[in-house]
């Protein structure tokens, strides 16, 4: 217990130390994934209460897929998902974190090698630690790099990225990521977590909307962000999906989705297919923050403002949370040292005015 307390105090000395707080519904949110608004939806709420009503049976999936959490509900879902994200199938999880582990925890042998993009999440990196392949890291959106190590590396090659970069707002170059991998034999794997809901037709994501499903083998795609519920899924062939039932650990030994989860997951999409105006708006949004602050400008939803220091982005962000703002402060080790920031999140339901003010008030601390 004494090198467990030495080092939370290491943590607490350096400002690093986390703890549990309780959300801050009085102020203006512009921290959450919330990003189309559905989580807090009360229409969303209400279709899904009614379908729960309707079909509905278990409160709990009483078991793994492979004992007694299958149904036809679970079957259902996943045949609209893998209609949705244009692939030949789809198979749910509990989380994205899950998906991805189980992912990449069975699917690279040994032999081959896994080259993920040094900003993945953390899931996927830990998905690799446990498997048996040769797993290397690529500078960020470095596409020379990524194919000096595709040259070098052993077995079939799998590359793994986000499509959206949860702490920096950018985008992968995917087009070119998938040009690479298709004329070098390479297997491109796409973390699809901030871009669900928010870009393609029906929220089926940015490799859809660029119309490059055909050229990537897997991607996974997760709805407690812009899809406002929880769960996940793995688009993905038959192969794949039979070869994750099979052998990967996380999806075999895991209780299976309950039905709650699988109704909310229909229902969502559902109420989304019919509101394409929610995206639009979101983007309209984003165009609103880049014009006032273009230094912190970025393609999606998330801006980061990079201040550097845990205490001196500690104290910025508690300014800007007592004139309203619910801004929180990312510190290393989350990010880099050096490079500790307020994460903003713009959302369909953030007003002008609202924009304007943080923008205003940001200006102000620098």
């Amino acid at each position: 217990m004494d090198k467990l307390k030495k080092k939370l105090l290491a943590r607490q000395e350096s400002g690093s130390l986390r703890s549990i707080k309780k959300g801050q519904p009085h102020l203006i949110d512009f921290s959450s994934n919330d990003y189309l608004g559905l989580a807090r939806s009360e229409e969303l709420k209400q279709l899904i209460f009614e379908n729960y009503r309707e079909k509905g049976h278990f409160n709990g999936s009483t078991g793994s897929r492979l004992i007694t959490g299958n149904s036809e509900l679970t079957e259902e879902t996943e045949q609209k998902l893998a209609k949705i994200f244009n692939s030949e199938c789809a198979l749910v999880f509990n989380s994205g974190y899950m998906a991805n582990l189980a992912l990449f925890s069975s699917l690279p042998q040994k032999g081959d090698t896994v080259i993920y993009d040094e900003l993945s999440h953390a899931c996927i990196k830990e998905g690799c630690r446990l498997n048996l392949a040769t797993n290397w890291s690529f500078k960020h959106n470095n596409l020379l790099d990524l194919k000096n190590k595709i040259e070098r590396a052993e077995g079939n090659i799998y590359v793994a990225c986000e499509s959206i970069y949860s702490m920096d707002g950018d985008l992968a170059p995917l087009p070119e990521l998938a040009d690479l991998c298709e004329s070098t034999g390479a297997h491109l794997i796409v973390d699809e977590a901030h871009s669900t809901g928010v870009y393609g037709l029906g929220g089926s994501g940015l490799v859809n909307d660029l119309r490059l499903r055909n050229k990537v083998l897997a991607v996974i795609y997760t709805f407690g962000k812009g899809m406002g519920i929880h769960g996940a899924c793995i688009s993905c062939n038959r192969t794949i999906k039979e070869y994750i039932i099979n052998f990967s650990r996380p999806f075999i030994y895991t209780t299976a989705p309950s039905d709650f989860e699988l109704i909310s997951t229909n229902s969502a999409f559902d109420y989304l297919s019919h509101r394409p105006s929610l995206s639009l708006n979101l983007e309209n949004k984003q165009t609103i923050f880049n014009e006032l602050l273009p230094e912190y400008a970025t393609p999606s939803a998330i801006k980061a403002v990079v201040i550097g220091g845990n205490q001196k982005t500690q104290e910025i962000a508690l300014k800007v949370q007592n004139e309203g703002f619910d801004v929180r402060p990312i510190l290393s080790p989350t990010v880099k040292e050096g490079t500790e920031r307020l994460r903003i999140c713009l959302h369909s339901y953030n007003s002008e005015q609202e924009i304007n003010l943080l923008c205003q008030l940001l200006k102000q601390q620098f």
